[in-house]
Formats: structure tokens, C-alpha cells, sequence
């Protein structure tokens, strides 16, 4: 009876330690961010700014919700993709962010400091009108 009891906790504690790793939210610098790109082309490149900062400058390929339209538009946000938020310095992108593991979304990342890091480190970025999708 002991022994079974042993076993089955053992399983449960199994079941629950790959669903944790299935869930990855978590902040991450330029150069981390740079290499997940770089890695994955199906990130789905969330950015939460305005359509004024978007046209400024942005990242090739995001996507622009701005912060106060999430909610309404979250349908559109992918749930079988990496998501990358960024913002101008990570404030308004971590909001997001934690808003999303909330939801559940699998793979969420925060660029950490913002489009402002990445461009700081000499990361790509491109300028122009927004492009809504």
C-alpha cells in the first residue's frame, strides 16, 4: 500500500513538473531576444506601443497592438507561436506580458529595456508608416 502511494505521487509529481516546462514566461535582454529570433521565425513579435512610436521605429515583422487595445483584440494573438512583447523600455511590454501568461499563452516573452535596448545594442530595426494586419 506504501509503495503504491510512493509510486503514485512520484507520477503526479511527474505530470506536474512537464506541464511546468511546457509554460515559458519569462524577461529577456537584446542579445537573448536577438538569438531567439534568430532561432525560431515562427515568434510572433507583439508590439504594444502607439501607431506614432510604431512609425518612429520598430522591429521588422511586429505586429503593433497598442497596450490599450489588448484586451479587445487578444483573438488575433496566436496561442500554437512564441510571443515576443516589446515596447519603448519594457514597462508597458511587461504588462502584456504578465497579462498573457495570465490568459494561459504557453510562451510568452518580455524584451527586457524595450526596443530602446535593442536598438542600443545595434540590433536591426526599421522606420515607417504602420501597416496594420
Amino acid at each position: 500500500m506504501r509503495q503504491s502511494m510512493i509510486i503514485l505521487v512520484a507520477g503526479m509529481l511527474l505530470v506536474l513538473a512537464s506541464l511546468a516546462a511546457a509554460a515559458v514566461a519569462r524577461n529577456i535582454d537584446s542579445p537573448a531576444a536577438f538569438a531567439l529570433l534568430k532561432q525560431r521565425q515562427e515568434v510572433y513579435l507583439l508590439d504594444v506601443r502607439t501607431p506614432q512610436e510604431y512609425q518612429q521605429v520598430h522591429l521588422a515583422g511586429a505586429h503593433l497592438i497598442p497596450i490599450d487595445q489588448v484586451m479587445q483584440r487578444l483573438g488575433e494573438l496566436p496561442r500554437n507561436r512564441p510571443i515576443l512583447v516589446y515596447c519603448a523600455v519594457g514597462s508597458r511590454s511587461a504588462q502584456v506580458f504578465n497579462f498573457l501568461a495570465r490568459r494561459g499563452y504557453p510562451e510568452v516573452y518580455n524584451l527586457d529595456g524595450g526596443i530602446t535596448a535593442w536598438a542600443q545594442r545595434g540590433y536591426p530595426v526599421q522606420q515607417g508608416p504602420w501597416n496594420p494586419r
